[in-house]
């Protein structure tokens, strides 16, 4: 990773939609599905979806914060989660599927709870994401790495992760990929 690109680690639901959805934006340069939040070494997707691991599904994003910054990476992972579910996002239940944000550094923890106070004001119910430093990122399996890509025509995806790629699109046209 060049040293110009910082990371965000961020779960919110199936990290294939959340993939999908944030590599698209204009500045980040890779997006990577892994498990973090968990108290289990080298945890397996199965042991994640069992739910026993402590683990969430989540991306790691690698971007370039003179193109964009921290806080909207953050816009763009909130605009396509949402971060009042407790444990679940969607179809899919269970602590896996969390709102969470797992911080790089002092300065990530204090713009993501910033973040997250100010949104807690525009819901009705509570938002419940997690806010904790990160500990450990374990990179899923390959063949979980760029799913939507590899699998458009899957109906999952067609049904959770289109949608989000469009909202993206859409809330964010100018920092998008063309």
């Amino acid at each position: 990773m060049s040293e110009s690109l910082e990371l965000a680690t961020l779960g919110g639901g199936c990290f294939w939609c959340t993939e999908a959805a944030l590599e698209q934006l204009v500045g980040v340069e890779s997006v990577t599905s892994g498990y973090a939040g968990g108290h289990v070494e080298d945890p397996t997707y199965k042991a994640v979806c069992s739910g026993a691991t402590g683990h969430a599904e989540v991306v790691q994003v690698a971007f370039d914060p003179d193109v964009i910054a921290y806080d909207e990476v953050l816009e763009a992972f909130f605009e396509i989660h949402d971060p009042t579910q407790l444990n679940r996002q969607g179809p899919d239940v269970g602590s896996q599927y969390r709102s969470i944000v797992l911080t790089h550094d002092d300065a990530q923890r204090e713009i993501a709870e910033a973040y997250v106070e100010a949104l807690d004001e525009e819901y009705d119910d509570d938002v419940v994401t997690e806010i904790e430093p990160l500990e450990t990122f374990y990179r899923a399996e390959e063949h979980h790495q760029d799913y939507f890509a590899k699998n458009p025509d899957d109906a999952y995806c067609s049904f959770h992760a289109k949608p989000k790629m469009e909202k993206v699109r859409e809330k964010f046209e100018a920092k998008v990929a063309k």
